[in-house]
């Protein structure tokens, strides 16, 4: 590594540090109802320690996407950085409102890590955030504009919606009923789902724009076989990786659920999303 690297390293490193930075205020000035670092270092929430976490992978995984384009300087960069990593924060928040709405719309995702500290939640609010930086990278790695990208991220959030209602009917179990009783393994597995589609929709989504009709073909594609993997990978768990147990007898039908069990699950799925982009 030469010098000239070296310091730009650092200059990059300074500038996503400032974009967390704004992250946090900007999570802080929309979440008014509680003080983040009250929650944090004073009642310990471990809840809402994962949503940050979720949060700030997120954005790294958005500002990746930036700094994967081509670049002719580092001032090019920079600029690049700052304003796609600020778009990313606004775009990172909007999705989390979605989740509350739409993915685990029968309760409220605050009042549930807030006040009753539910780790099974924050583990789905904080796939989610990871889940859309992964749709923002393979927004912002191809030559696109902002257009194309803020349409990949629309498409991105409605494929994560529709993944979680195809889980949730492919289930025999009701997810949010067994969220309600802070079962965390159920949380878990749900999670993994997300990040699997998002790398999923990142794959699709990834590359140089040549035309909307080869864009939407391939992130058709990408989508259907996603949702069609869904089931048979958590077969496939239940009888190769989980062989003489039931995954769903883990998660919901013991009287302390199997977090392991749940992970595991949760690692087919995001194990199968990986696979799927490197030979597709």
């Amino acid at each position: 590594m030469s010098l000239d690297q070296f310091l730009s390293g650092l200059v990059y490193l300074g500038s996503a540090f400032v974009l967390f930075f704004l992250g946090k205020w900007v999570y802080s000035g929309l979440h008014r109802h509680f003080v983040l670092r009250e929650e944090l270092l004073e009642r310990d929430n471990f809840a809402l320690a994962l949503v940050m976490i979720g949060y700030h992978l997120g954005l790294v995984f958005a500002i990746g996407g930036v700094l994967s384009g081509t670049a002719t300087s580092l001032r090019e960069d920079l600029i690049g950085i700052f304003l796609y990593g600020g778009i990313s924060i606004v775009l990172l928040n909007f999705a989390s409102f979605l989740n509350d709405w739409l993915i685990l719309p029968k309760f409220d995702d605050e009042q549930e890590i807030i006040r009753d500290r539910n780790a099974g939640t924050g583990i789905i609010v904080a796939a989610n955030h990871i889940a859309t930086g992964l749709i923002i990278a393979g927004a912002l790695s191809g030559s696109g504009d902002l257009l194309t990208a803020a349409v990949f991220w629309l498409l991105g959030q409605a494929a994560l919606i529709l993944a979680s209602r195809v889980y949730g009917w492919l289930l025999p179990y009701d997810v949010h009923a067994n969220l309600e009783k802070d079962n965390v393994a159920v949380g878990v597995s749900f999670a993994g789902m997300l990040v699997a589609v998002g790398n999923i929709v990142r794959v699709s989504v990834s590359g140089d724009f040549i035309s909307w009709r080869e864009a939407l073909l391939k992130f058709g594609g990408f989508l259907a076989f996603g949702l069609i993997l869904l089931p048979l990978i958590r077969l496939i768990t239940d009888q190769v990786l989980l062989p003489g147990k039931r995954l769903t007898a883990e998660l919901v039908k013991q009287a302390t659920p199997n977090i392991g069990a749940g992970a595991i699950e949760a690692f087919s799925y995001i194990a199968a999303s990986l696979l799927l982009g490197w030979v597709v």
